[in-house]
């Protein structure tokens, strides 16, 4: 058995745990800011820098945390690759992409929208847009999981177990995305609820990579049929759903994330996250 991620370090009082959770948080948005910035004036991009910048923010605040505070070891982050953690991200990818194309799919099949080609340049299909858009997606998804699922809400989890910890990170986890472009009260309740499934993925899986890919399916899912997601329009393949059912199922200009769709969604994946098989969970300390 496998040590278990950030597991709470011996000796280390509550207080201390708190400290090292909040530096962490504010580190990675502190250095958010900075490479956003940065990759905005480079870009001229928002997507760019949002993604970009949050996942360069995360990945050098969790290797600080690693060094200074763990035992020098990805494990103790959640991203251990073997034995489980190839089939958590397939698994998650699989997942993630199954939800978000059935989100689009049976709406449209119902007769609440359809799926059209445009003619928009921003919704064209090239190569290389396609790897892009298909990268970025990447590094966001992996950012925002070191961000809400990595160092910090770990070792919380850990030492107050998932009713006192997933639900704040859940909530930090919308908060991040008041602003989104044309974010709505339902999107960011949805959001949040995305957050309660990631954080249980973590918990069952007892690894980063489950959360990472369904994060990353379901938001490179969506703009495979003209999606907006969380707001941001990333046309791929020169498709586009055009809803005939109002903003509550549609999301409005927010995306599927913020109707109907988005919620059920959601739920559906945490029904499959309780019912999906896991290798028992290693007691604290053991190796």
């Amino acid at each position: 058995m496998v040590a278990p991620a950030a597991a709470p370090p011996p000796g280390v009082s509550l207080t201390g745990l708190a400290i090292r959770a909040c530096l962490f948080l504010l580190f990675v948005r502190a250095g958010g800011m900075v490479f956003g910035g940065i990759l905005f004036w480079l870009f001229d991009s928002l997507l760019v820098a949002a993604a970009l910048g949050l996942f360069l923010a995360a990945a050098a605040a969790t290797a600080v945390v690693v060094r200074v505070f763990e035992r020098g070891r990805l494990a103790d982050v959640g991203l251990a690759w073997w034995p489980s953690g190839s089939r958590s991200l397939i698994d998650g990818m699989a997942a993630g992409i199954t939800a978000g194309l059935a989100a689009v799919l049976l709406p449209a099949a119902a007769g609440l929208a359809s799926i059209e080609r445009t003619s928009e340049p921003e919704m064209a299909f090239t190569a290389g847009k396609f790897l892009f858009v298909t990268a970025l997606l990447w590094f966001g998804a992996a950012g925002e999981e070191l961000m809400f699922r990595g160092y910090a809400f770990q070792i919380l989890l850990r030492r107050f177990g998932p009713w006192w910890t997933i639900p704040p990170f859940a909530v930090l986890f919308a908060l991040a995305h008041v602003g989104n472009p044309n974010a709505n009260w339902l999107g960011l309740l949805n959001t949040g609820l995305w957050g309660l499934v990631l954080g249980y993925a973590f918990y069952r899986a007892d690894n980063l990579w489950l959360p990472i890919g369904l994060h990353f399916g379901w938001n490179w899912a969506l703009p495979l049929l003209g999606v907006r997601v969380s707001g941001f329009t990333l046309g791929l393949t020169g498709y586009t759903l055009q809803w005939k059912a109002g903003p509550l199922w549609s999301g409005g200009e927010y995306g599927v994330e913020g109707g109907l769709p988005g919620a059920l969604a959601a739920l559906l994946l945490g029904l499959w996250l309780w019912r999906r098989k896991t290798q028992p969970r290693a007691a604290p300390g053991v190796s």
